[in-house]
């Protein structure tokens, strides 16, 4: 079958070989030389029907020399090739291409290019990266160059030259790419936090809140610095600010907050909070909160009446799952069977249950990604809303 594929592929290549050698041939009245290419003609032909398709291609690119009216026709071929997987005849052809003195700079900045696809394709990222920036320097394809250059830098973790990259890309595109390198600030933070490199660690949060004031992650990493460092008061104001860049992420920053007032001894006026943020937003990680809290402060039974009127005006999973675990210890016989019977069954449903959803492809799971992992976009991985969310 892939052999049938690619003699379909070169045979055009083959056609236009043959064509392209007896036109020379007639334009020169030179018989030896229409006899020789024919001959390698043939010989190509040989080598595709004997599946030596390398041999193949090695020919063909032979016969049909590098002009403006062939040089299409080679960096097609290496598409198709790149395509199809197979990136090593992909580069074999554009490499042939590029070093090519009769190529206009133009030409030979796309064979560069697609050179550099190749390469990339292969994992060959240092490689590629010499190339894009070749590209860049010379003022050819300078925005989708910037955009691969970011791939590479990430899939290397090389944030400093991701940061570089995205700044040169908003001066030659104007696209906005203050929220990505935030999260490219955040990613080095988030290195130096483990490395215990605490000062660095502030200053790359503090550049990332700088570039882009709405960055929920750095407000959750400088929260987490000063929880680390046994300062709740710090960490309470940076936890509070994610209610001014989003919302929808204040379920990441409701218990860790909790442990900060509980630190300092102020759980009255953590309370008060849970209330307005309650209020103000809805959610179920506050409520839960707060019910537990209530639970704790006075007794089972003023938790199960709060938690009862929060279901009755927001119905949550979650909700019901923790109903059910309030008023367990107080039920007897059917009631505690019925009970129980519910209780497995949230509990099925809770287990299996995605918490985050990408809004661009849809991917679902248990884990916050600031950079999706199906599709690498950057900051669009939020908290399910809803019944099964929050």
């Amino acid at each position: 079958m892939e052999l049938s594929l690619l003699f379909w592929l070169l045979l055009p290549i083959a056609a236009s070989s043959g064509w392209l050698a007896a036109k020379r041939s007639l334009s020169r009245q030179s018989e030896h030389n229409a006899r020789h290419l024919s001959s390698n003609y043939l010989q190509g032909l040989n080598y595709l029907l004997n599946e030596q398709p390398d041999k193949a291609i090695d020919i063909f690119i032979k016969l049909i020399d590098v002009d403006s009216e062939t040089v299409e026709t080679h960096l097609a071929l290496g598409v198709l090739f790149r395509r199809r997987g197979e990136v090593n005849r992909a580069i074999r052809i554009h490499q042939n291409l590029v070093v090519r003195s009769s190529l206009n700079p133009q030409q030979r900045a796309l064979a560069l290019l697609e050179l550099a696809q190749d390469y990339q394709r292969a994992g060959l990222l240092d490689r590629a990266e010499h190339l894009f920036l070749e590209l860049i320097e010379n003022g050819h394809y300078r925005n989708f160059s910037c955009h691969q250059l970011l791939d590479i830098y990430q899939q290397e973790h090389d944030w400093s030259k991701a940061v570089d990259v995205a700044l040169q890309l908003m001066d030659y595109s104007g696209e906005n790419m203050n929220p990505v390198i935030a999260q490219y600030y955040c990613e080095q933070a988030d290195q130096l936090r483990r490395q215990q490199q605490v000062e660095q660690a502030h200053k790359k949060i503090h550049q990332a809140l700088k570039i882009d004031p709405a960055c929920v992650r750095a407000s959750l990493l400088e929260g987490q610095l000063a929880l680390d460092n046994c300062q709740p008061l710090q960490a309470i104001h940076a936890f509070q600010r994610v209610e001014q860049q989003d919302a929808l992420f204040l379920s990441e920053a409701i218990e860790p907050l909790q442990h900060c007032y509980r630190e300092d001894g102020r759980m009255d006026e953590f309370a008060r909070y849970l209330q307005r943020i309650l209020q103000a937003y809805g959610g179920i990680t506050p409520m839960l909160v707060l019910a537990r809290l209530i639970h704790e402060q006075t007794d089972a039974s003023a938790a199960l009446q709060f938690v009862v009127r929060q279901l009755r005006e927001r119905p949550s999973l979650r909700g019901l799952d923790h109903f059910i675990d309030i008023s367990l210890p107080g039920a007897e016989g059917d009631a505690k069977e019925n009970l129980l019977l519910l209780k497995d069954i949230t509990s099925q449903l809770l287990k299996n249950r995605p918490i985050y959803k990408c809004r661009e492809c849809g991917f679902t799971g248990k884990t916050l990604y600031w950079q999706c992992p199906s599709c690498k976009l950057w900051n669009t991985v939020k908290p399910i809303q809803g019944i099964e969310g929050e």
